[in-house]
């Protein structure tokens, strides 16, 4: 008899124990720093999407506006500089390394602004059919990656609060000493202003005013 009821006190404790630690929050942190990734990835996935778009978007505008070469070079660099900066998952939570990749495709974000600016000057580009598709999947993918950006920073605030307030922070510095704060992104002045471009033609000079008129010729007076 007594076996039995060693038996069913140790089976107690292994799920009452468990059900205890999951009570006070031990699986908490693990849960949000996974969420916090999964949003992580979906940023990463919508800006590789728009580096994805660059190269025919570039291509169809140089077939209309080849002279453009300043902008149309700033974006390939861009992209570039953007592509070249190395991210995984320890990257949210290395401030260098972040501000890194925030920084590039920040520039890449106003460069491409000045490209698709460049429409407004050449009536041909904005009627062709595949400049057109090319900027609906543009404008979806920026807004994808703005929509991506606030569910990754809403998630980060959540993890970053959970291990730094009281029960989970007791859990950040024992269980899950691996927890460290992540970076979220922050609006960039520069990004958010879109750049002044004018293709106004310059007015026209006035034109001379006209000479004045030769004064008449005074009559003789009459003769005595």
């Amino acid at each position: 008899m007594s076996r039995l009821f060693a038996r069913l006190a140790r089976a107690a404790v292994l799920i009452v124990v468990p059900l205890a630690l999951a009570g006070c929050g031990i699986n908490t942190i693990p849960t949000k720093d996974e969420r916090a990734k999964a949003a992580w990835a979906e940023v990463q996935n919508q800006y590789q999407r728009r580096s994805d778009l660059i190269p025919n978007l570039v291509s169809t505008v140089q077939g209309f506006a080849a002279q453009e070469r300043e902008v149309l070079v700033a974006v390939t660099e861009a992209r570039a500089s953007a592509t070249q900066v190395q991210v995984n998952a320890d990257t949210i939570t290395d401030p260098a390394q972040f501000q890194r990749f925030a920084e590039a495709q920040n520039q890449l974000s106003g460069v491409l602004g000045r490209l698709m600016m460049i429409q407004e000057r050449y009536p041909e580009l904005k009627s062709n059919q595949n400049f057109l598709a090319l900027q609906s999947q543009l404008e979806g993918t920026e807004n994808r990656i703005a929509i991506a950006r606030r569910d990754y920073n809403e998630a980060v605030r959540d993890y970053n609060t959970e291990i730094r307030t009281f029960p989970g922070a007791i859990w950040a510095n024992t269980v899950h000493g691996w927890a460290e704060p992540m970076q979220t992104f922050e609006a960039s002045a520069s990004a958010q202003t879109a750049p002044t471009v004018t293709f106004d033609q310059p007015a026209a000079a006035p034109p001379p005013a006209p000479a004045p008129l030769p004064a008449p010729a005074a009559e003789p007076a009459p003769a005595q």
